[in-house]
């Protein structure tokens, strides 16, 4: 059968005939009418998921102070942010806790708290520099006076997740939620035949600048995210938006007892039907989707694996398990998903939402590695050996130098020159010991003698 082209749906939008529906109203379709109708008659299908994404944050730009201040430690409510990018640049994650309300309060808070327009205590110290004279600085901020507020998530809308249950005998508190002891309860997270990535497993309309619904708002995706692991069903999304724009009932902060706070983010994504294998993944079932049910009671969860268990028997609210019929519990939204779906196949059919072409499709061949702890002594390269040119008064290290020129301005004496290529000349002999380039180089690549 012919297939289309993005460009093509897109004219479709353009002109209001486009063919939108949900996931689910897919699946239906493919069940009633057969594959090929399906194909024939569908242009774009919307999936979503709505869940705890722990690995997001925002970056934050604040604007210069005057006198301006190199923030080097940042708080925001009470919570740390991370300034190690440049004099008023932050990144907040979302499960950074407060330093005076651990566990109740932190980074996700903060994010929708800006984005209802909220005020945010903002507090900074800094070393104080001749260019950041200011030492100290404390203000209120709130999102529509801040320069940028960028949503980056490293690791989003995992394809599926496992689900967990505690075999042990005490109850455990994690990111999974509450896990009653002796296999009280199961819980899960994804929306199985709703999520994004289990409709487009290949990867094949799904990839990099991939424009989608973020939080309220059009956002793209910007790679695979961290921890992607397609090779075992396990693919996730890292993306970006405008924070600014989002809405908090699509961004929700939240606490999770005895582990600490999450960010609820609502994610939507469009597949274009582009041919009947494309349509064939989009009708996927439940019962067709497969993930590991670990045992959270056990520290060594990578070797627990107790069963494989279908999304369609998690959402029926119960598990068999060694003859045992547990509760199962989702503690993601489906109904919040759905929503989403909705919402996305509206702005498509309204013109409010054009489709892209993925520069680059997701990494197809990855899979993660866990962290090997071991005691080991490690062989450090011997810089030493690195040809150092000069004599007693000066040396240069030009394994070091990166040719930047700028100690080319502060010598009288030529003993830096640039040459045509942009490439450093070392006059050793020159050196009068003056002082002016001592301490100048950023690569520590001159060296004055005493």
């Amino acid at each position: 059968m012919k297939e289309r082209s993005i460009e093509q749906i897109n004219e479709k939008i353009k002109k209001g005939t486009v063919k939108v529906v949900t996931v689910e109203e897919m699946k239906d379709i493919v069940k009633d009418s057969g594959l090929e109708k399906a194909y024939q008659i569908v242009d774009v299908v919307t999936t979503a998921t709505f869940g705890a994404m722990c690995s997001s944050g925002v970056f934050l730009n604040f604007g210069h102070s005057d006198p301006p201040i190199k923030m080097t430690k940042i708080w925001l409510n009470d919570v740390p942010a991370y300034s190690g990018i440049a004099a008023v640049d932050a990144y907040l994650g979302a499960t950074e806790l407060s330093e005076k309300e651990k566990f109740e309060y932190g980074g996700a808070n903060v994010i929708e708290e800006l984005i209802r327009g909220k005020n945010i205590k903002l507090k900074a110290i800094s070393h104080g520099t001749d260019c950041y004279p200011r030492k100290e600085l404390e203000t209120w901020i709130n999102i529509n006076e801040i320069n940028q507020a960028i949503m980056i998530n490293p690791r989003n809308s995992y394809q599926k997740y496992n689900a967990a249950t505690n075999t042990s005998n005490e109850t455990v508190y994690t990111y999974m939620g509450k896990l009653l002891p002796n296999m009280g309860n199961i819980t899960y997270c994804g929306g199985g035949e709703l999520s994004p990535l289990n409709n487009d497993p290949e990867y094949e309309t799904i990839g990099l600048g991939t424009r989608i619904f973020l939080g309220g708002d059009q956002g793209y995706i910007i790679g695979s995210g961290t921890q992607h692991s397609p090779k075992t069903g396990f693919g996730n999304l890292m993306v970006k938006g405008n924070l600014k724009k989002m809405k908090p009932e699509f961004i929700k902060a939240a606490k999770v007892n005895g582990y600490g706070v999450t960010l609820y983010v609502g994610i939507g994504v469009p597949i274009p039907i582009l041919n009947i294998g494309i349509a064939r993944n989009t009708s996927v079932l439940d019962q067709d989707i497969y993930t590991n049910l670990i045992d959270y009671g056990v520290k060594k969860r990578a070797k627990t694996i107790l069963k494989k268990v279908s999304y369609a028997e998690l959402k029926s609210g119960y598990v068999e398990l060694n003859g045992k019929r547990i509760k199962s519990s989702s503690i993601s939204s489906i109904y919040m998903a759905r929503q989403i779906s909705n919402l996305l196949k509206i702005w498509i059919e309204n013109g409010k939402f054009f489709l892209t072409t993925p520069i680059e499709r997701l990494n197809r061949d990855g899979e993660i590695k866990n962290l090997e702890i071991v005691n080991r002594y490690f062989d450090y390269p011997d810089y030493t050996k690195a040809e150092i040119i000069g004599n007693s008064k000066i040396k240069w290290d030009n394994s070091k130098c990166i040719n930047c020129g700028y100690c080319t301005s502060l010598c009288s004496y030529d003993v830096f020159q640039m040459d045509e290529n942009h490439r450093i000349i070392f006059n050793p002999d020159n050196c009068t010991t003056c002082g002016n380039c001592k301490d100048i180089c950023p690569l520590k690549a001159i060296v004055l003698g005493d």
